[in-house]
């Protein structure tokens, strides 16, 4: 199984978003084959607490102009790690604190990464 088209291109919005924002490390992983609760995590990563909400805010104003609302937002008062739930995707922004010791990376690293660059822009 892998990651449904619609999935790939709200990950690809959300990346967009968030590298407006200058998130560094945006990356996408398919993890469709490991969770039934999503297709993709969209990971990124911010320098300050007030830019990983900024990227967030804008995260959330692009998928909603694609008609996709956040289910659920965790960790957004600490502003270290937001986690935010599309259904499709689930996204995080982190702090690069948080992202070097948590590194999601490795711990889906069975899981195919999405080639962003190959997805065209909704």
């Amino acid at each position: 199984m892998t990651a449904t088209p619609r999935a790939i291109a709200l990950a690809k919005v959300a990346a967009l978003a968030a590298e407006d924002k200058i998130a560094q490390g945006v990356m996408a992983i398919d993890v469709s084959d490991q969770l039934a609760l999503t297709d993709v995590f969209v990971i990124a990563s911010a320098s300050n607490e007030r830019q990983v909400g900024a990227i967030v805010d804008e995260i959330e104003d692009r998928l909603r102009d694609q008609g996709c609302k956040p289910i659920r937002r965790e960790g957004q008062r600490e502003g270290r790690w937001v986690l935010i739930d599309f259904g499709d995707i689930v996204v995080h922004v982190q702090h690069a604190e948080e992202r070097e010791f948590y590194q999601l990376e490795r711990l889906w690293r069975d899981c195919p990464e999405v080639d962003l660059a190959a997805v065209a822009a909704p």
